[in-house]
């Protein structure tokens, strides 16, 4: 049974008083388009939330006092940047024995080193024992090993140093402060969460039944913006290999490029996947009227034009969708204005 809307349409063709054309396309200066079939991609959207690809709570791994706190919630920080310190006088002290140590042993080793040489000497004039050598050579080894556990040493000392500041480890925003000044956490406990808004990314759950054909490859998914309806393209498509047992779906992840988009974590957006191709009548964007609420184009036969009424659908790269009003095979005019300039003159006649 035909449908009600394919009915209307084919009804208002017939009747309206467009009908009379006694020249040949041919004769008309305009440019004709043939109507057919082309394969066009099927797009589904998804509900979307997005997140943050950098985020991060630092915890604390000291145990003292803190004295300063620089930032607060909703505040940007860059790479680097001191958020918090704490009571640092047991580990600046450790820091200077630990140089001071380090002084010591590069003193020793280089004694030790001079007068291994100067026993040497000796051994080769041969003035001393074999074992004069041996014992000096012996101790300069052993002062090259204190040195290098000297090293060591100031190396954890200024590990233990920098634990009492703590850093920011990218730019951002801090999101959540988990302390206060004055206070004294047990190592371990969180200080502060923060994010960055330049690296993000959107999640979203899709059902089972189009997994094996993004599995299979299919174009970069985009991300509709809210409110805009400005498409983004996503940098990585990125689907979870399990599916949740209750919604029998997919977690699917899509990376966005590098930049700001007026989006941040938590949003919803619409997320749109290709998940099929399919064949669907196709025209020139440019080849349709729109006269108040109703859509058309101009078809030619061989002895008549005719203002036809048209269901568009989905436009892809400057052609739309046909559903319904045309058949393929059929000719229609690429220049709606002139066309209906003729029309008019037609008939006048």
């Amino acid at each position: 049974m035909m449908r009600l809307e394919n009915l209307l349409i084919l009804m208002l063709s017939v009747f309206l008083p467009f009908n009379l054309f006694a020249s040949e396309p041919a004769a008309i200066k305009l440019e004709l388009a043939t109507v057919n079939y082309e394969e066009v991609v099927v797009q589904r959207y998804f509900d979307a939330t997005v997140e943050a690809v950098h985020k991060a709570t630092i915890a604390a791994q000291v145990s003292e006092r803190i004295t300063e706190i620089n930032f607060d919630v909703d505040d940007y920080v860059e790479q680097g940047s001191i958020l918090i310190r704490f009571k640092d006088i047991k580990q600046r002290a450790r820091l200077e024995q630990a140089h001071a140590g380090l002084r010591e042993a590069l003193v020793a080793s280089k004694d030790a080193e001079t007068e291994l040489k100067r026993i040497r000497d000796i051994y080769v004039k041969k003035l001393v024992a074999k074992a004069v050598l041996d014992k000096a050579n012996a101790v300069y080894k052993g002062s090259l090993a204190r040195q290098t556990q000297a090293e060591a040493r100031l190396k954890e000392a200024k590990e233990q140093f920098e634990q009492t500041i703590v850093r920011a480890p990218y730019s951002g925003i801090v999101t959540q402060r988990h302390v206060e000044l004055g206070e004294t956490p047990s190592i371990g406990k969180p200080l502060m969460t923060g994010l960055s808004l330049n690296r993000l990314r959107v999640v979203a759950n899709v059902p089972q039944r189009f997994i094996s054909v993004l599995r299979n490859g299919c174009c970069p998914a985009q991300i509709i913006l809210p409110g805009e309806q400005q498409r983004v393209a996503t940098k990585k498509l990125t689907i979870f290999p399990i599916a949740d047992s209750q919604s029998h779906s997919f977690k699917i992840r899509a990376d966005l490029e590098k930049g700001q988009y007026g989006l941040y974590p938590g949003m919803l957006v619409k997320l749109v996947l290709d998940v099929d191709t399919q064949k669907r009548l196709m025209i020139p964007l440019s080849a349709l009227v729109y006269r108040g609420e109703v859509t058309g184009v101009y078809v030619f036969t061989k002895e008549k034009i005719i203002f036809r009424l048209v269901r568009s659908g989905r436009t892809h790269d400057g052609r739309v969708e046909i559903h319904a009003g045309l058949e393929s095979d059929e000719r229609i005019a690429l220049d709606p204005i002139k066309a209906g300039i003729l029309l008019k003159e037609q008939i006048t006649q």
